[in-house]
């Protein structure tokens, strides 16, 4: 299962929606908001995407982890909008036979999430500044062109 969201991301219903009795490793990851960035003070993060192709690119991601592991379900949920620190930003939950290809596979996941899919996040600070930051990681002053 692969969606994006403005709600919150309701991380015990992920988990059931994974467990199976054929699965005997479930691992969840959860990304959340940090009040802390490097000096600055977070007040809040404001993701957004483009729909269409960020679930084309989580897609993928969930194919991978299936061709590499051996996975009995995953779930990709990735929060829209404004979030305060604590608030849960993405989650990841795989259940899979053995642990080892739980783990490696939501390891994957997240790691890859970061990468490839189109989301954009705006970083508020308490000084009063913002800026937004492009999937890659650079800022929008540096990102190519």
């Amino acid at each position: 299962m692969i969606r994006l969201q403005r709600e919150p991301i309701d991380y015990a219903a992920l988990v059931e929606s994974v467990r199976c009795r054929t699965a005997g490793a479930v691992v969840l990851f959860l990304g959340t908001v940090r009040e802390i960035t490097g000096e600055q003070v977070t007040l809040a993060l404001e993701y957004e995407a483009y729909a269409p192709v960020a679930e084309k690119h989580l897609a993928q991601i969930e194919e991978e982890m299936r061709r590499k592991w051996r996975i009995t379900h995953a779930a990709l949920v990735h929060r829209l909008g404004r979030l305060e620190p604590g608030e849960i930003s993405v989650a990841v939950v795989v259940s899979a036979p053995h642990r080892h290809d739980a783990f490696l596979a939501a390891r994957h996941a997240i790691e890859r999430i970061k990468q490839i899919v189109p989301i954009w996040k705006k970083e508020h600070w308490a000084d009063g500044s913002s800026q937004w930051i492009h999937p890659s990681g650079t800022t929008a002053e540096t990102a190519p062109v």
